[in-house]
């Protein structure tokens, strides 16, 4: 029960959220160099993140992730510092490097995932706290250019899929350079209303 608990409040506090998906967590800054719908071309500056890799699949991979992680940031560090959240979390499959910030970012390898938080922007490598736990490492992360597709809905990896092949479409009509595969990014918990998710899919570009 107290685990539980431990594990509803840390998804709360991750995601800044009221039940109905309000957001009130910082995100990461980013510059707008071109919008076409719900399709846009940002740049990126160099980030940290605390990331952790789940021999898990899809499903079962976010909540294992996302409770890692969530521990490092409520104190599980050297310091027994507490930091704040800044959105969105990301998810990606093993083999691929991560290469934005703030949403929860996933994205398919084989047969293990990648999670990562991004840090306060205050931060440095230096000054962001150790971890405890031997399966959570800080990284920086360079400067990116992304496109990115913004939807709402379901997060399934049908749907992730779908959108991520949107985009390429796009990439490819326009001519972009594509440097990495697609990464899903969510900025929401899971019961968050669907119509209201606000769920990314990045393409990091040329």
């Amino acid at each position: 029960m107290i685990k539980t608990l431990q594990q509803l409040l840390a998804s709360l506090f991750l995601a800044g959220c009221s039940m109905l998906g309000i957001r009130n967590s910082a995100e990461a800054a980013y510059t707008l160099i071109l919008q076409d719908g719900d399709i846009e071309i940002r740049a990126y500056r160099p980030l940290f993140i605390a990331e952790t890799n789940v021999d898990a699949d899809y499903a079962n991979s976010g909540s294992i992730g996302f409770n890692r992680l969530a521990g490092y940031i409520f104190g599980n560090n050297r310091q027994q510092q507490k930091l704040a959240m800044t959105t969105p979390v990301y998810r990606e499959q093993q083999g691929e490097k991560i290469a934005m910030t703030a949403p929860v970012i996933q994205q398919k390898s084989a047969g293990q995932w990648r999670m990562a938080f991004v840090m306060p922007p205050e931060y440095t490598l230096s000054t962001l706290p150790e971890p405890l736990d031997p399966l959570v490492e800080i990284k920086q992360l360079p400067a990116k250019k992304v496109a990115v597709l913004r939807y709402s809905g379901s997060l399934s990896e049908e749907k992730i899929s779908t959108m991520a092949n949107a985009l390429s479409v796009w990439l490819n009509r326009h001519a972009y350079k594509v440097l990495s595969p697609a990464r899903s990014a969510a900025y929401d918990p899971p019961w968050t209303i669907p119509a209201l998710r606000r769920n990314v899919v990045h393409i990091d570009i040329d």
